[in-house]
């Protein structure tokens, strides 16, 4: 079963479509007879995504780019009148366009404007610009933004990169709430969070390490989970099992409930009691 957004005959767009998990979606959209508008700010990738997209699709009318810059408010809405003018609909939006390269609390100023403007403010835009029009057309529509493990557990590093994953988690689950609570709504709401992904963001090599998945696999567990109806779309990979992920995640939620230093997982005092829970059997304690 597929989510009924997702149709032959119906329209995608895609932000960061150009390459990685994004461009793997628009290609599977396609292959399941949908329209696809892929929208990148590499105007050179985006042409090369597209030709792609459009060897999977019924034909090549359904399949066009737009170069756009997701933090400029102003493009996304062009970008949104351009889908409707080609499209007549949207029934799907993946707000997918991200970066990395943050930066730690106090450094960077640059870099974390950058970084927010993109990973949070595109994703903000996309909502801002295409969501009423999705609500009035009465159909079957799917919004889904694309997240990040490191929005919730926060392992230490990149601050700047967590704080916009975080934010997105954050504003996916209000959106959720509100759309539900529309009266006759049909757009839903859907948070991806992919493992350890091999994209060209996160890519060290040409080949793919063995822990990571693909970004296909990750767009084949989207697409079963989005027909599932789940909200929380929390992408395993070939390192770490959904066991090993909820455990990571209570262990960071306990911090609060607990009072234990905040990123306790990585505290010293801590190490030990970490390890020992990550090993007891689910339920046990």
């Amino acid at each position: 079963m597929t989510h009924p957004a997702l149709t032959s005959g119906r329209a995608a767009v895609v932000m960061g479509g150009a390459s990685g998990i994004g461009l793997a979606a628009a290609k599977r959209f396609a292959g399941l007879g949908m329209k696809v508008c892929l929208a990148d700010r590499n105007a050179e990738g985006l042409e090369a995504a597209v030709k792609a997209v459009t060897a999977t699709a019924r034909a090549p009318a359904d399949v066009f780019g737009v170069a756009t810059d997701v933090s400029d408010a102003d493009a996304v809405n062009r970008l949104r009148d351009a889908a409707y003018e080609r499209f007549g609909e949207v029934a799907v939006l993946m707000n997918n366009a991200g970066v990395g390269g943050g930066a730690g609390a106090w450094e960077h100023p640059d870099r974390w404007r950058r970084l927010l403007e993109i990973n949070l403010w595109g994703v903000i835009n996309g909502v801002q610009a295409f969501t009423s029009r999705m609500l009035d057309q009465g159909t079957p529509c799917a919004i889904i933004n694309t997240g990040s493990k490191q929005g919730i557990t926060n392992p230490p590093g990149d601050v700047a990169y967590n704080t916009s994953k975080a934010a997105v988690k954050t504003l996916t689950e209000g959106l959720a709430h509100q759309l539900r609570n529309v009266e006759g709504g049909q757009v839903s709401a859907h948070l991806l969070i992919p493992g350890y992904t091999f994209t060209g963001m996160t890519a060290r090599s040409t080949e793919k390490p063995p822990g990571a998945w693909s970004a296909e696999q990750v767009v084949d567990f989207m697409v079963e989970a989005m027909g599932k109806g789940d909200f929380y779309i929390l992408c395993p990979d070939n390192d770490v099992s959904r066991e090993m992920d909820e455990k990571r995640i209570a262990w960071a939620a306990d911090d609060l409930i607990l009072n234990r230093p905040a990123l306790s997982r990585w505290h010293p005092d801590h190490k030990a009691a970490f390890e020992t829970f990550m090993a007891s059997k689910p339920g046990a304690g």
